[in-house]
């Protein structure tokens, strides 16, 4: 499988292509291979990182249960600079919230299906990402949500 580098703030953050679609993203090293997929998804994420992007127009396939699908489809429907909760998420989908916080830890795509975005009832809670919470409020003020992390 293709994948492709790209420098961040956050940190060296690795795309992976498979049958025309993003199916990974993640902190670290991986490889340099250019597609035009890859291409355009480093510079989606480039832009996004300079403020000059919201969301992300590129094809992602998420593999897992129906349900880890539907909540990265919720994650995906959260607007640029808000947040929502693991319990609303819940509701929305007739789950726990429980299970909603487990399927935003197994996101396969963070950044580009924003799980960042997702908070616990009371606030801020961890995120699985590479820097843990520092990434998840990097991200946050990034998008100007930086005042619903109290």
């Amino acid at each position: 499988m293709p994948s492709l580098t790209v420098d961040t703030p956050t940190g060296a953050f690795v795309l992976t292509e498979e049958e025309g679609a993003i199916t990974r993203a993640t902190w670290g090293q991986g490889g340099a291979d250019h597609t035009p997929l890859l291409d355009r998804a480093a510079a989606q994420l480039v832009e996004y990182f300079q403020g000059r992007r919201e969301s992300f127009d590129l094809p992602m396939r998420v593999r897992g249960s129906a349900l880890q699908r539907a909540v990265c489809d919720a994650m995906i429907a959260i607007p640029f600079g808000f947040t929502r909760t693991y319990g609303e998420i819940a509701r929305d989908l007739g789950s726990s919230a429980q299970a909603v916080g487990q399927c935003c830890g197994g996101n396969p795509i963070p950044i580009l299906i924003p799980c960042h975005r997702v908070m616990g009832a009371k606030g801020l809670t961890g995120f699985s990402g590479a820097g843990g919470v520092e990434t998840k409020v990097a991200l946050l003020r990034l998008e100007g949500a930086a005042g619903l992390l109290i």
